[in-house]
């Protein structure tokens, strides 16, 4: 399967990681064509001796593309909690490896410029995993964006908050309507771009 052969390319650039001091974070997605692959990547990594999976999590480093404003982080909804029941919890690595943007922050915008100076402060992305929305949204820069836009506040359409409502009880006007994302600039800057798409309405 797609979600079998990635997860098997992911391991082997883990393996690489323990063996190499200059790391890169990783960025990562949410949603639902993520969750199998995280699942089959972790059933990879609970193979590997114990000694080796421990240097791995001491040494993680990962940066999320985005967050809801004004969303508690225990929300199920949000992406704090995807990351934590879908790949911290089973992996048994702590939360706060995962770099996720604090959507309680009194100003978003300065969190939004402080998550984008972290990312720097470790290089960049080494190896981003993106979904697509059904509009051709890539996080949450919507079409059409500039390659030059850097982390920041948007505003969510109608159309990406339908399409995200499956989270919120199927209910469009339960989802946020801003958000916390990375820009093109931060995602075009990775060393390696993986964009994957499933789902027969994005098939155009």
């Amino acid at each position: 399967s797609l979600s079998d052969a990635f997860a098997d390319y992911l391991e082997l650039t883990l393996i690489k990681r323990l063996s190499s001091r200059l790391n890169k974070p990783y960025g990562l997605a949410t949603g639902r064509t993520m969750e199998p692959i995280y699942r089959a990547l972790i059933l990879r990594l609970k193979k590997w001796p114990s000694y080796k999976l421990e240097r791995l999590m001491d040494g993680w480093i990962s940066f999320n593309l985005d967050e809801y404003i004004g969303l508690d982080p225990s929300d199920n909804s949000s992406f704090r909690s995807y990351m934590n029941d879908n790949f911290a919890k089973p992996l048994g690595l702590n939360p706060n490896k995962l770099r996720i943007p604090n959507c309680l922050a009194l100003d978003p915008d300065k969190e939004a410029e402080n998550y984008s100076s972290e990312l720097l402060s470790f290089g960049g992305l080494g190896i981003q995993i993106l979904g697509l929305g059904t509009n051709g949204h890539i996080g949450f820069n919507e079409p059409p964006s500039a390659k030059e836009d850097k982390c920041r506040v948007v505003t969510l359409p109608d159309e990406t908050r339908q399409q995200n409502s499956f989270s919120f009880a199927n209910n469009t006007w339960n989802v946020p309507s801003q958000a916390i994302t990375l820009g093109l600039k931060e995602i075009l800057g990775s060393v390696e771009i993986h964009l994957v798409v499933t789902g027969f309405s994005k098939a155009n």
